[in-house]
């Protein structure tokens, strides 16, 4: 929603490209922090508890968003909203991840993360029947404010859901770990009866103290590197091409004005614009379908170096569109159509999975809300320098930078692969990563359910 609003608050505060940088990377410095600051507060106060704090504060930002006057109050509430969506990042995961059984974890997470993708199609379809239909420059405010509602029924919703078992035996609260799990299993005819859970044993729990510094140790500091670093060179792609895909679309196509003579010149080329990129958010959704079907059969590593490759040829595709004018539409909206398959089949998608996986319990919000804000650098440096290096160096520099990236995630994903697929979360206690082969091993600790 943001890439189709941001020409209208450009023109409405009358914006620099560093200011444009700005509000484009607002909301990403916030998930930057907050999957870390808020994110990490899971592990000390509750999955369920932040589940609900994270929305109420997103609610409450958003709708200080709607009636925001000036640059500098677009860019603090953009920054507040980007909070409530980092604590989000780790927190959803840990909900959903914990309370599936280990064969169809991959299936349920990625299809709960596939609504990203279904979000960004109707953000981008909004934005485009509001401008349709509100022809001016305060379009922009009706966009954002389509969400509130919605974003209130989530909060409703949110306080009847389970509580994570894994952490609260992990805390040693064992009873509420049984009634969570009663509730989690409640069916009809009762099966099973009641819920017992095993006393864990204190001398093979974790000797780890839960803080961050733990992350970095030597039996995770491989799981912290395959989490966080390949995330952050997605990133560097997915926001800058996701955010002003509309923009480099009018700009390719010849739509671009740079100085539209009058409202209606402006409203005009942003509906050009937001069309061609409702068509390729359509292939966002494609492509996180085809990453729930096989994240459980092919596994996380095979996907996510499949998809950087595919990315840097999508791209390659998008920069040759400019040097062969004969197939210039068909290379353009091809390449950008296989980037946006490729990265929610591979990285996109399962970069957000692994994260949320590849850590033992007492530590997995750290670790998911470590690697989130790490690979928010990255959203934050492309969403900022994005519309000033589109402006100095030209999309094809642009976007050879977005390929190298690409394939450099390829290789470390691979030089620290730790597949996961199909392991019991209570396994990656003590992971050991084989170099050679990425497997993982680890043994179960007494009580685990």
């Amino acid at each position: 929603m943001t890439g189709v609003a941001l020409p209208l608050m450009v023109s409405e505060f009358g914006l620099t490209a560093a200011q444009k940088g700005t509000i484009g990377a607002a909301s990403l410095a916030g998930i930057l922090v907050g999957a870390s600051a808020l994110g990490g507060l899971a592990d000390t106060y509750g999955r369920k508890r932040m589940f609900i704090v994270e929305m109420v504060l997103f609610v409450i930002f958003l709708v200080g968003l709607t009636f925001a006057q000036s640059y500098l109050w677009v860019v603090v509430l953009l920054f507040g909203i980007g909070l409530a969506l980092g604590c989000d990042y780790p927190t959803a995961h840990l909900v959903i991840s914990e309370s599936i059984p280990s064969k169809d974890r991959g299936k349920m997470v990625l299809s709960v993360f596939a609504f990203q993708a279904v979000g960004a199609l109707v953000g981008t379809a909004v934005g485009y029947v509001i401008l349709a239909n509100i022809p001016e420059i305060g379009a922009w405010r009706w966009m954002y404010a389509t969400a509130i509602i919605p974003a209130l029924l989530v909060i409703i919703g949110r306080f009847y859901i389970t509580d994570s078992g894994h952490w609260l035996m992990s805390r040693g609260r064992v009873k509420e770990a049984e009634q969570e799990l009663g509730r989690l299993l409640a069916r009809e005819p009762a099966y099973p009866k009641k819920v017992r859970l095993a006393e864990p044993d204190r001398r093979a729990s974790h000797a780890g103290t839960g803080g961050y510094a733990e992350l970095f140790s030597g039996e995770n500091r491989r799981a912290t590197i395959l989490a966080s670093v390949p995330w952050f060179l997605q990133d560097l792609g997915t926001y800058g091409i996701g955010i002003f895909t509309p923009t480099i679309l009018a700009l390719t196509l010849g739509h671009e004005i740079v100085h539209p003579h009058n409202v209606a010149a402006l409203i005009s080329r942003e509906i050009i614009a937001a069309k061609g990129a409702a068509l390729l958010d359509t292939l966002l959704i494609v492509g996180i379908i085809a990453a729930v079907l096989l994240a459980d059969r092919l596994g996380r590593i095979r996907l996510q170096i499949l998809g950087f490759i595919g990315c840097a040829i999508g791209l390659g595709l998008a920069a040759l569109s400019n040097h062969v004018a004969s197939l210039h539409t068909v290379l353009l909206f091809g390449g950008f159509m296989l980037f946006n398959f490729m990265t929610n089949l591979g990285p996109n998608a399962q970069t957000y999975l692994l994260a949320g996986e590849v850590f033992p319990t007492h530590i997995r919000g750290k670790g998911a809300g470590f690697a989130a804000s790490f690979a928010k650098i990255g959203a934050v440096t492309t969403a900022f320098l994005f519309p000033v290096l589109l402006k100095d160096i030209g999309i094809d520099a642009l976007l050879a930078i977005v390929v190298c990236t690409s394939l450099i995630g390829a290789l470390v994903t691979w030089m620290y692969r730790i597949e996961t697929t199909g392991v019991n979360l209570e396994h990656i206690g003590r992971v050991t990563a084989s170099a050679s082969t990425g497997a993982v091993t680890g043994a179960k600790p007494v009580g685990a359910g």
